[in-house]
C-alpha cells in the first residue's frame, strides 16, 4: 500500500533544523528508505523558508505508515504535525524517478 505523509511544520521547527537535528532526520530516512521512498521539505516558493514536508511511503499497512511518521526525529521535536492518506498512482505502468 502507498501512504503519503503531508507534513505542517510549527514556528520553532526552524531551530529544530540544526545540524545535528537535520543529520538526525536524514540518517532516519536513509534507515528507513526501503518503505520512505521520497521524502523532501516544502516551502510557499523557492527559496523560502521550509513550513513542511511530504513523504510518499510503500508500506504494509496504515499502523506501520503511522510508526514510520512518530519514529522520525523531526516529529519527536513536538514542532509537526502530519496528515495520512492512502495514494494510488494514476498512471501504474509509469516509471518515474525524481
Amino acid at each position: 500500500m502507498r501512504w503519503v505523509a503531508i507534513f505542517d511544520d510549527a514556528p520553532g521547527m526552524v531551530s529544530v533544523r540544526s545540524k545535528r537535528g537535520m543529520a538526525d532526520h536524514i540518517a532516519y530516512l536513509r534507515r528507513n528508505a526501503e518503505e520512505i521512498l521520497i521524502a523532501g521539505g516544502l516551502r510557499e516558493s523557492p527559496g523560502k523558508q521550509i513550513v513542511g514536508g511530504l513523504w510518499v511511503m510503500e508500506v504494509s499497512t496504515r499502523k506501520r505508515a503511522v510508526e514510520l511518521v512518530e519514529n522520525d526525529p523531526y516529529f519527536a521535536s513536538g514542532y509537526r504535525t502530519y496528515r495520512l492518506l492512502s495514494w494510488a498512482k494514476a498512471l501504474e505502468d509509469r516509471e518515474v524517478s525524481l
